[in-house]
């Protein structure tokens, strides 16, 4: 793996992915830097759903938390929206099945941009790697109350993934500081979690605790 690869790998750890519908009155900057200082290692900025910002506000919202990623030294990508994740200055974008494929991801944000694919099964898993992904997420791994939609994946079968790619799996879907040890020996590179940070009333001191958790039972 190359240099420029391994320390994407290396900033997976934990995968923070935002959700404004758990702030109760928050900003989501300030959740977002709570959990940067809790030890959030890598930030999606997603927004879906009913509610969401128009676009002025989305990105006004988009390069601030940018700004204060890249002062935390952490990556920052936007989902889905690659002409707002161009406008912002992000480092890359997520896409998802039904999103924007990867190919024109990939095309649109060029050879250094930072390209993220969701897959549930080995064949969009493959699919995804030779469409130029970085890395993958894949889930959901555990029930999610995030993503109604969310198709099961075994951990046999996250496992076979990470063995059969030659990119960064990051581990998705219903994942807690109490379930976390149980995707040790899959191969995963990282855990992204929504409201195990931003639902949690001190986000700061949960991202903190998953970090510890994440690092002593996967050694990343």
């Amino acid at each position: 793996m190359s240099s420029g690869r391994e320390a994407l790998a290396g900033s997976l750890a934990l995968y923070a992915v935002t959700d404004r519908h758990w702030l109760a009155g928050r900003t989501l900057a300030g959740c977002v830097e709570e959990a940067l200082r809790g030890g959030a290692t890598f930030v999606q900025v997603r927004e879906k759903d009913d509610g969401a910002l128009p676009h002025d506000a989305y990105l006004a919202e988009a390069c601030e938390l940018r700004v204060l990623c890249h002062a935390h030294g952490v990556p920052f990508v936007v989902d889905d929206d690659v002409g707002l994740a161009l406008e912002c200055g992000a480092d890359g974008v997520h896409v998802g099945q039904d999103d924007l494929s990867a190919e024109e991801a990939r095309r649109r944000i060029g050879a250094d941009g930072i390209l993220g694919v969701s897959a549930s099964t080995m064949a969009e898993a493959l699919a995804a790697e030779r469409a130029g992904a970085d890395y993958l997420g894949v889930g959901a791994v555990f029930p999610t109350g995030s993503k109604a939609d969310a198709t099961s994946v075994s951990l046999g079968e996250l496992a076979a993934i990470c063995g059969a790619v030659d990119i960064p799996v990051v581990a998705i879907g219903g994942i807690t500081r109490d379930n976390v040890k149980e995707l040790a020996g899959t191969g995963i590179r990282g855990v992204a979690v929504i409201s195990a940070i931003f639902a949690q009333s001190d986000v700061e001191a949960a991202t903190c605790d998953l970090r510890m958790q994440v690092r002593k039972t996967l050694g990343i």
